[in-house]
């Protein structure tokens, strides 16, 4: 009896120890195909709905808006083309795709959307979408992903619809016609400082926005940006502009119509040091 069962608890102990291999394999297929969440910076956009994104989408998403705004665009524009940026590249300038696609809006270099690195450049990258949009006959009363659709000829023609409730909160932010709609909170020690700083943010805030930009805006002596705007929805786009690209700016303090914006605590507050902003100035302040 004794050598009949030596066999057979050999063979259940092989049994339970391959089974354990097997669970073992299983679980770290799954654990290794989760993708773990970014710990960077995040920022929150609320706007008759909330959406959260990490600070590359959300200066990803102020230059969508900057350069529709800047040639023209209505909102709806914007909408239409943060929406196809989401389902293309969740926001994020990629370096490759399906086939030769590239950057925000996976266009191709194949298809004559420009060389690589122009695509890749995203200002150049919306400048092209939104030309191609405004030669859609009737673009405007379509569906948010039938518009997209007539620009991207996708093999999934519905999936665009997807963002667009994403997208309307964004471009009601982006386009000024929010107040205090983007919140970023930034910590650490900033990449940059002080008067190069400020002179960097001046030259992003040109090539986003263009003529768009006020004349008179300018990097001050006391390390930082002054826009002067003539109304408050122009203001907030340039407020919400800054708060979106301050991870890479070095910026500190936004402050618009009496409210403003510190990166430590990401958040807009009434002002309370006695301090006063004027309606027709968005000051920016960088780390010194």
């Amino acid at each position: 009896m004794r050598v009949r069962k030596k066999p057979i608890v050999g063979g259940i102990a092989l049994l339970a120890l391959l089974g354990a291999l097997g669970v073992f394999v299983a679980l770290r297929s799954v654990v290794t195909s989760i993708k773990l969440p970014q710990l960077g910076p995040e920022c929150t956009v609320r706007a008759d709905g909330e959406v959260t994104l990490d600070s590359v989408q959300m200066a990803n998403a102020a230059t969508i808006a900057a350069v529709g705004v800047r040639r023209g665009m209505p909102e709806q524009a914007v909408i239409v083309a943060l929406a196809t940026a989401f389902q293309e590249s969740k926001l994020e300038n990629l370096d490759d795709g399906d086939r030769d696609s590239v950057g925000l809006f996976q266009q191709r270099p194949s298809q004559g959307w420009g060389t690589f690195e122009e695509i890749k450049d995203p200002r150049y990258a919306a400048g092209k979408f939104y030309s191609a949009l405004k030669k859609v006959k009737g673009w405007e009363e379509m569906r948010v992903t039938d518009a997209a659709q007539k620009v991207q000829r996708s093999a999934y023609p519905e999936a665009y619809q997807k963002w667009a409730d994403e997208s309307r909160v964004l471009a009601a932010a982006l386009t000024g016609r929010a107040t205090g709609a983007v919140e970023c909170r930034y910590t650490g020690t900033p990449a940059v400082r002080g008067a190069e700083a400020a002179t960097a943010l001046l030259a992003s805030l040109k090539l986003d926005w263009g003529k768009k930009l006020p004349n008179k805006s300018a990097a001050t002596d006391t390390a930082g940006v002054i826009v002067d705007v003539a109304s408050a929805d122009t203001g907030w786009r340039f407020a919400h502009w800054l708060v979106s690209h301050a991870a890479v700016s070095g910026l500190e303090r936004v402050r618009f119509d009496d409210l403003e914006w510190h990166a430590p605590e990401g958040k807009w507050q009434p002002v309370t040091d006695g301090s006063t902003t004027s309606t027709g100035q968005v000051v920016a302040e960088v780390f010194r």
